[in-house]
């Protein structure tokens, strides 16, 4: 995983940027699982008590409400001090 998707979630600073791809990845490199259902891509994990629930916009990003829900996720159970960059 790039630590430069990692940074640039936690800045806030590019939420309308961030690709689906990246942001799908990252969650799975933290240590979520991941089931789809139609076109929605639903990440959870336990000890976790909010789900994640994706869905790509036809530009191929994410939507930023839904980055910010991840950010939120990754800085509430400090998830980011557990990523190991590879």
């Amino acid at each position: 995983m790039d630590e430069k998707i990692l940074d640039k979630i936690l800045s806030g600073l590019s939420d309308k940027n961030i690709r689906f791809d990246d942001l799908k990845k990252l969650l799975t490199d933290l240590g979520f699982s991941m089931r789809i259902k139609g076109s929605h891509y639903i990440f959870y994990k336990e000890g976790i008590d909010e789900i994640v629930n994706l869905q790509p916009q036809r530009d191929g990003k994410a939507k930023i409400y839904q980055v910010k829900q991840a950010r939120n996720i990754i800085m509430k159970y400090k998830l980011h001090k557990e990523f190991q960059y590879v």
